[in-house]
């Protein structure tokens, strides 16, 4: 099974022995799994796009900052990995073929505009992945942001329209912290591809990959 996991960059602003946690689940699943990792910026790129705008900086410019960012990370990532290429692929084509000499990718950013949650599911569906994983700082989709509604309601089961329609709603609204961006849910959509949106804990992606109830499932 093709498994594509998006790591959101928080994994990287902590210890040491957190990125190891990561990596040895990422391990544990490639023993059975070809797996492709796109990991996020997190404090550092934040940090850089922040400076770079004071200085003047363009938000393309930013982006390239931030895409900067994200590839330093992938590295951190590699570097605690024994399975995977010593190498941070910069578009699709090039991490397809380093998935045939290795059982785990890891990359970055690509392109300007994109996030790496848009990254990640445009991966899945350029290597015709079985699973795409947004494993993220929430424990599922709600229909509301749970950190600024005690009301949202977390879905176990969405369809992708369904998810398409809940992150088009809750786009719109000024200061909105959306599970995952709108972009991605239309990848995911047009795709069809099986996607889990998780808390994201070593152990959580470790049940997704099983099939395990975690989460918000697209399917």
């Amino acid at each position: 099974m093709k498994v594509v996991l998006s790591l959101g960059g928080s994994v990287f602003s902590g210890e040491a022995e957190k990125i190891k946690e990561f990596a040895k689940a990422i391990e544990t699943i490639s023993q059975e799994n070809q797996v492709f990792v796109v990991v996020g910026g997190g404090k550092l790129a934040r940090e850089y796009i922040q400076w770079a705008r004071e200085l003047g900086s363009t938000e393309t410019f930013c982006d390239y900052i931030g895409i900067a960012a994200t590839r330093m990370n992938a590295m951190l990532l590699i570097s605690a990995l024994h399975s995977a290429a010593k190498k941070v692929p910069e578009d699709f084509i090039e991490a397809e073929k380093l998935s045939k000499l290795y059982k785990v990718v890891v990359m970055g950013g690509t392109f300007p505009g994109h996030t790496t949650d848009a990254t990640a599911a445009l991966l899945a569906e350029f290597v015709k992945a079985d699973m795409f994983i947004n494993a993220t700082n929430v424990d599922g989709v709600y229909s509301a942001d749970p950190k600024a509604d005690p009301n949202a309601v977390k879905y176990d089961r969405l369809s992708p329209q369904q998810l398409v329609e809940i992150v088009s709603k809750n786009s719109a609204r000024a200061g909105t912290n959306v599970v995952i961006d709108l972009l991605a849910a239309k990848i995911i959509e047009r795709s069809g591809i099986k996607t889990y949106v998780i808390l994201g804990t070593p152990e959580n992606i470790q049940k997704a990959v099983r099939g395990e109830a975690v989460g918000t499932v697209i399917v």
